[in-house]
């Protein structure tokens, strides 16, 4: 008799639920779409074996609403849930949701995502297993005024207050001295509480110039965890990332080879099973932990380009309870690959631009991979991210991957609504962006030089 193959609910939409779609075809799984009132005609939809609506246009009526996708993973008969990333991705109260229901979520479990999605509780297990970080306590910061100066003298002036809970660049503040100090440790712990439901804060040193480096890992159910290789993200802008690429330019790769097998340890020690990413601040030959990721990232397709490895695959395969069948040696990253996320925005104002794409034309040719779940026909809605997709290219060196960048945003025409392909295509020959290892301020300073020059 032949079994039914495992059914994979996709609890995410766009982009990322087409690519999750794409890797259980791939891996001979049974795969359904979960979607919204608005997405109900989308495309991509068409690419799995079924689709069901979990809510109405609003997200947190559909792709956060937890009951319903439930609800739907029981309809559909689902053993699976891939959370992508975005909306529910990090939610441990999903993850346990998930598993209550007798179901296997694609990810950490509940409790680990607990542990890594909270900024402190986090760097404290990073410290024990030994991985570099930012410095400043493992401790969240009292409510005493006197308390909170004294440790900020303690790190050193500038100093940098985040909420525990955070994340995509809100509630956190930048203090120059200790005369704006408590008034921005209040602000922050009014935002954390509004924007993440807890008012924890905490504090650390504030680098003046470093670049976002970060380690891609995959950890099995078996006690097995290796790192996939490093990428930089320091092209961001109000510390959204715009531009990635694979490796970071620049580094000593003993050292990239050093935090790579501390966070692979580190693993190991927490019982992380999934995919993940570790994300550190990088200056003056340090590396500083700052945050992990317990899902797949948007930039995952650099590291699939110079190492060859489906990830996707290997994040679900692992949640099936499968070993890693890839040891350490295995891994071998080779050339050079970059990502230009496409949104549709207004490429000077960076306004989100909705409407429908009434023509379409991808481009293609050697190393140039695009992932997007749009059409000619689709409509932009104004309820979701306004990233559309994402266009990768692989070289021999850094500078064959941008050549081919260049040639691939030139070939690439979106009409109906704005995007900011035209920013892609002059960051693809701005200078210091060209020559490699910008730091994460690089890009807003640049904006702001050609937006003054734009003004003249």
């Amino acid at each position: 008799m032949t079994k039914t193959p495992q059914t994979v609910l996709v609890a995410n939409r766009g982009e990322i639920a087409l690519r999750i779609i794409r890797a259980c075809r791939y891996l001979g799984l049974r795969v359904v779409c979960a979607h919204s009132e608005a997405d109900r005609d989308a495309p991509y939809l068409k690419a799995a074996d079924q689709s069901i609506c979990v809510g109405p246009s609003a997200a947190g009526k559909s792709y956060l609403n937890i009951p319903a996708l439930l609800a739907a993973a029981k309809t559909c008969g689902a053993d699976m849930v891939h959370p992508g990333y975005g909306f529910l991705a990090e939610s441990a109260e999903f993850a346990d949701a998930v598993a209550a229901a007798g179901l296997q979520f694609i990810g950490p479990s509940g409790d680990v995502m607990r542990m890594m999605g909270d900024k402190v509780s986090a760097k404290r297990a990073m410290i024990a297993s030994s991985v570099p970080c930012v410095p400043g306590p493992d401790s969240t910061l009292p409510e005493d005024p006197e308390t909170i100066a004294t440790i900020a003298d303690e790190i050193g002036y500038p100093v940098i207050i985040k909420a525990a809970g955070g994340g995509g660049g809100r509630g956190m503040r930048v203090v120059e001295s200790a005369d704006d100090l408590i008034e921005a440790a209040m602000l922050t712990r009014q935002e954390a509480g509004r924007f993440f439901g807890q008012s924890d804060i905490y504090m650390e040193k504030f680098l003046g110039k470093p670049r976002h480096v970060e380690i891609q890992i995959i950890a099995d159910s078996h006690g097995n965890a290796i790192w996939l290789g490093d990428r930089d993200c320091s092209m961001q802008r109000r510390h959204q990332k715009v531009v990635e690429e694979a490796p970071a330019p620049g580094i000593d790769r003993t050292l990239i080879a050093e935090i790579g097998e501390r966070c692979a340890a580190s693993c190991r020690e927490i019982g992380y099973v999934g995919a993940g990413t570790f994300e550190f601040l990088y200056e003056d030959g340090q590396f500083f932990f700052i945050e992990m990721n317990t899902r797949v990232q948007v930039e995952h397709p650099v590291t699939e380009m110079v190492t060859g490895l489906d990830i996707v695959a290997m994040q679900i395969d692992v949640a099936r309870g499968k070993a890693l069948t890839l040891t350490q040696d295995d891994v071998h990253s080779t050339g050079h690959s970059i990502e230009c996320r496409i949104n549709a925005e207004d490429p000077t104002s960076f306004t989100p631009s909705a409407g429908t794409i009434t023509s379409l034309h991808l481009p293609g040719g050697p190393g140039v991979r695009v992932d997007t779940h749009a059409t000619a026909g689709m409509t932009i809605s104004p309820f979701y991210d306004s990233m559309i997709g994402k266009v990768i290219t692989y070289g021999k060196t850094r500078g064959e991957a941008i050549a081919r960048a260049r040639s691939a945003l030139a070939e690439m025409q979106v009409e109906g609504v704005l995007t900011n392909i035209p920013l892609h295509r002059q960051i693809m020959d701005e200078t210091e962006f060209c020559a490699g290892g910008v730091s994460i301020h690089h890009m807003e300073h640049w904006l702001k030089t050609r937006e003054a020059n734009n003004a003249d």
